[in-house]
């Protein structure tokens, strides 16, 4: 999940080659658009999910990133560019996805709703041990600086604490009435009854992890933040916030030695990426692996949708933290 960028000169170059060819995409990007709906741009999964919820039969959502694909190594092709232009809103995360970014930056103007700015995020220290990036495989010569996934040593996997998530909604439902007056009671209604479900997830979280054998949760990738934190558990991360980082045998050192000391019953590696660096860690403290998923995208095929995975991620930790 790195994304590695050319030197700074050939990055602006396509950077700026990319816009000119976005913009000449615009004539056509939305020409199959419907006139009595409002044209949603999505940054990844999770915002798409709270966009149709929200949105309902009144919005017509795109998602740039595709099922399966990982959001972070999303670059877009020009037809993309010119639907973000074309878009009447346009719902990401600013840091996340630098592709994106620059698209937002290029075309989107104030039709842009970065959902960073609903409520600050967390460190990317919140929530336990967390991997400081200080002891990860060095950047390659020429990779382009100052981006981390997040904003400024910010971690960006708010989904993943309901109660934020609902307050995005709530947000959007304000910026999708702004578009479209007419229905901005149906998108406040329809944030409301999204915010009940996930508030009643929020509950299953909480009396389902309220008690537990054990309250660590060993990671491939500290994506979990938000959920630790709201939880009350610890997450015990052997890669950062990037998962692709390669850690080094130090890092392995301590988390096993972590996994150990709390006696790890499981280490959990994530969907869309390899579980290499989890299995190794299994197999010198003697434990199994099994997914926690992040939620940055569904897998190709899959039938679920936000509120089930988060649903089988608390199976997951029931199970692993030994939860009565």
């Amino acid at each position: 999940m790195v994304i590695r960028f050319a030197p700074r000169t050939v990055a602006l170059a396509a950077t700026g080659l990319l816009a000119l060819a976005g913009a000449a995409a615009c004539g056509n990007a939305g020409s199959g658009a419907d006139p009595d709906r409002v044209d949603v741009v999505t940054a990844f999964y999770p915002l798409q999910f709270v966009t149709e919820r929200v949105g309902g039969d009144a919005v017509r959502v795109v998602n740039l990133a595709k099922p399966g694909a990982e959001p972070h190594d999303l670059e877009l092709n020009p037809g993309q560019v010119g639907q973000v232009s074309d878009a009447e809103l346009v719902v990401y995360l600013a840091g996340f996805q630098p592709s994106v970014d620059d698209a937002v930056r290029q075309q989107a103007g104030d039709q842009a709703f970065d959902v960073a700015t609903v409520r600050p995020l967390l460190p990317a220290t919140a929530g336990g041990h967390e991997h400081d990036g200080a002891d990860h495989a060095p950047e390659e010569p020429g990779a382009e600086e100052g981006h981390a996934e997040g904003t400024e040593g910010r971690d960006p996997h708010v989904w993943l604490d309901p109660t934020r998530l609902a307050e995005i909604a709530d947000a959007l439902a304000g910026r999708l009435g702004a578009v479209d007056p007419d229905r901005a009671a149906d998108y406040t209604a329809r944030a409301k009854a999204l915010r009940t479900e996930l508030e009643t997830l929020d509950s299953e979280y909480a009396r389902g992890l309220k008690t537990c054998q054990r309250r660590e949760l060993v990671t491939s990738h500290t994506a979990f933040g938000y959920l630790a934190e709201r939880y009350q558990l610890e997450q015990i991360g052997i890669s950062g916030l990037t998962p692709e980082d390669e850690p080094a045998p130090q890092r392995l050192a301590e988390v096993a030695a972590e996994a150990r000391k709390h006696q790890a019953s499981t280490i959990f590696f994530e969907t869309l990426v390899s579980p290499k660096v989890a299995e190794t860690i299994a197999r010198e403290v003697g434990a199994k692996t099994a997914v926690l998923d992040p939620i940055e995208g569904l897998r190709p095929g899959g039938t679920g949708d936000y509120l089930s995975v988060m649903r089988g991620n608390l199976d997951a930790l029931r199970t692993a933290l030994e939860c009565a």
